[in-house]
């Protein structure tokens, strides 16, 4: 009981704080905007919905994206059940309130008792799926109250994290509330058995499966054609501040026919006008494209389209490699058959590491680091021996919304 009550207390302190930050912050503007009569506003969205419903969490774009080839499973399969999609972060939100392999997309109101029986109540699930890592305690306890079907998806779980603590009691509850639970790997499976947690499945992870799929559309880009053509192409995606100052040191330097495309994990003016500043007259940005230029570099200043503009790459630097939350998606790049290098923060990220191991990627502290190993590509087998490996270790892994599905079928049936 009393961990419920320190539960209830951080979860009403971080909504306070939140409260307060939305004064000066954009995003946290948007989390209490968005949440303004939301209950309300998810009644009236489903008061005429006749279809039995599924409901899909996710916390923000990226868990999006690891549950999306699960989402668009469903809809293929289950047209005759409505699909409630909903995120806790802006960054989420925001970006797919529109996103058309849902029927309904929602803010998730604030997890307490209250709100969570009011939503489980006014969604009425047949079956509920929580993507990865994010647990909401009162959510689940509604859920399981109400005999609910709970999965978890594509999760992945280490020593460090709570539930393994000697304090770490009530979210150990939570992982009980769930039905199934779908890991990535078997250091999971063994983690969670060591706390009497005896319902996983090593599933995989859903995000091959994705990006294999998304890699298949093929999309076209005539500005990326007109800027790439005849030329090697470095694509930076997902840069920071540091990623992009060390490209910058590097591009005096880039071997004869290279040139490249950077996509700051940043879009917003006053950082897209700081990196017109440091890289000057060798820049230009996709919104000033107009047909031809000699610039070495391609600053893309608007969002949307990273994974079709990796097609257009002969390599990959794959950004936050110098942050303390580690490097981003090193998948879309790989899908491609690219060689991909990032900063030394990657550990966290299984297959980030095991890129590395197998050849795929290479890990860049320098500058001089770069250069010496886009130059190693005019070694043409060399090149081919690392893109394989890429390629290879994406191919090799798809297969986790299968099973995902196949447990869904047997609940549906």
């Amino acid at each position: 009981m009393i961990n419920v009550l320190i539960y209830r207390l951080v979860i009403g302190l971080y909504a306070l704080g939140i409260r307060v930050a939305s004064l000066f912050k954009p995003k946290a503007k948007l989390f209490i905007a968005g949440r303004k009569g939301l209950l309300d506003k998810i009644r009236q969205a489903l008061s005429t919905e006749q279809r039995r419903r599924i409901w899909v969490h996710c916390a923000s774009l990226g868990e999006f994206e690891q549950g999306r080839p699960v989402i668009e499973a469903l809809r293929a399969k289950h047209p005759d059940y409505a699909i409630v999609l909903t995120f806790f972060s802006p960054s989420g939100y925001e970006v797919r309130k529109d996103y058309d392999g849902a029927d309904y997309v929602f803010y998730l109101p604030v997890d307490s008792p209250r709100n969570a029986q009011a939503f489980v109540d006014i969604v009425g699930p047949s079956i509920c799926l929580f993507v990865k890592y994010e647990l909401w305690y009162f959510y689940l306890s509604a859920l399981k109250q109400n005999a609910v079907e709970t999965i978890l998806i594509s999760a992945r779980f280490n020593k460090e994290q709570g539930f393994f603590k000697w304090y770490g009691s009530l979210q150990r509850e939570m992982l009980d509330c769930f039905t199934d639970i779908f890991v990535q790997d078997q250091v999971s499976i063994d983690l969670l058995k060591s706390i009497n947690i005896n319902h996983a499945i090593i599933g995989g992870d859903t995000r091959f499966d994705r990006v294999v799929k998304a890699a298949a559309q093929v999309a076209v880009l005539p500005i990326a054609e007109e800027f790439c053509e005849g030329y090697k192409i470095l694509i930076a995606g997902s840069t920071w501040a540091d990623d992009e100052q060390l490209l910058y040191n590097a591009l005096p330097s880039l071997p004869t026919g290279w040139k490249l495309i950077l996509v700051p994990h940043e879009v917003h003016v006053s950082h897209i006008n700081e990196i017109v500043r440091l890289y000057g007259n060798d820049v230009v940005k996709w919104s000033d494209w107009n047909g031809k230029s000699d610039k070495r570099v391609l600053l893309i200043d608007k969002v949307g389209f990273l994974l079709q503009l990796y097609r257009y790459g002969t390599a990959a630097w794959v950004g936050g490699g110098f942050g303390k939350a580690g490097v981003h998606n090193v998948l879309e790049p790989a899908v491609y058959g690219m060689p991909c290098f990032y900063g030394p923060v990657f550990h966290q990220f299984t297959e980030a590491v095991e890129l590395v191991e197998l050849g795929g990627a290479e890990v860049i502290n320098k500058p001089e680091d770069l250069i010496l190993a886009l130059v190693s590509f005019d070694n043409t087998d060399m090149y081919q021996k690392k893109s394989v490996a890429a390629k290879q270790y994406v191919l090799g892994r798809q297969g986790a919304t299968a099973k995902v599905m196949e447990r869904i079928d047997h609940f549906i049936s």
